[in-house]
């Protein structure tokens, strides 16, 4: 009987912290608390997200549930000063399989009807103007790929672009942050922090690229992560490790054999918007001028 007075009254100086302090992320501790008592609320806000000893030996696997995510925490020993990652894009050779979409959504549990990546197909036609009509589709994010073209317009052209967060060095999400939660590493990552997230959406808004949404469930912002649990574990992105074409590539710019350093270097390449000054670390070849 004590024992269920005790947490009672935990319970309601939780509910009463939350009440003070605003965050999100203390309902989500007074449920834990609720449901199953301090210990489970400690394994909930501690080992679940690898903060316990070994935290470093968590093997990246696809997500098996929302709590069961692996984290953004890097491993022991990891230095961000050795890293500067940035995404190369071959429009060429994108096929629009799908195939990025649905690894990105299994590796990050991400909710259905929201994307990290996404692929839109863009036919163009000239008409009698001899101007150019454009036509952009992306049904579910080109989860399940592309059906024949069905427009009844003349195609003259037509391609798939894969699109995501840009990782921008002059990000203007995280200027717009009310409380720092929208932050960039060392080692040129944008990335949100869950437990200061507020859900304000400043950051979605703010974002020129789309790549940005309010997850359903824990309410704070979401964005494409280049799978930063895998890649500072030396793995590559789920998206590009699924790509059977060799659209994505993923690179480290600081290593002088980096394929995406080759590219940048002997390739004219591209990003989206530049005139917006965003100074984007994802890398297009072969856009075209009518992708926006």
């Amino acid at each position: 009987m004590s024992k269920l007075k005790n947490i009672t009254e935990i319970t309601e100086e939780a509910r009463q912290e939350a009440e003070r302090e605003g965050r999100r992320d203390f309902l989500f501790r007074l449920a834990g608390l609720t449901i199953g008592g301090v210990f489970v609320n400690i394994l909930g806000s501690g080992l679940l997200r690898g903060e316990a000893e070994g935290a470093d030996d968590v093997t990246p696997t696809p997500a098996s549930g929302r709590q069961g995510q692996v984290t953004n925490l890097p491993p022991k020993g990891y230095n961000w000063e050795d890293h500067l990652y940035a995404y190369l894009i071959d429009t060429t050779k994108c096929i629009g399989c799908g195939m990025c979409v649905r690894a990105c959504k299994n590796e990050n549990d991400v909710p259905d009807g929201f994307y990290r990546t996404w692929i839109e197909e863009y036919l163009i036609a000239t008409n009698d103007h001899g101007d150019f009509d454009v036509q952009v589709f992306s049904p579910n994010g080109g989860l399940f790929g592309f059906q024949a073209s069905q427009s009844p317009l003349a195609v003259s052209k037509g391609f798939f672009v894969p699109k995501m967060c840009n990782h921008c060095d002059n990000t203007p999400c995280t200027q717009v942050c009310p409380v720092g939660a929208s932050y960039q590493t060392k080692d040129g990552v944008v990335l949100v922090d869950k437990e200061q997230c507020i859900g304000c959406g400043y950051c979605i808004q703010a974002c020129p690229y789309g790549s940005r949404f309010l997850d359903p469930v824990s309410h704070t912002a979401s964005k494409c992560t280049w799978c930063y649990h895998r890649i500072t574990r030396g793995l590559r992105p789920a998206c590009v490790a699924a790509c059977p074409t060799g659209t994505r590539v993923f690179g480290d710019l600081k290593r002088t054999d980096d394929p995406v350093l080759v590219a940048l270097s002997k390739t004219r390449v591209q990003v989206l918007q530049p005139n917006l000054l965003t100074k984007p670390r994802c890398y297009y070849v072969g856009l075209d001028l009518e992708v926006r």
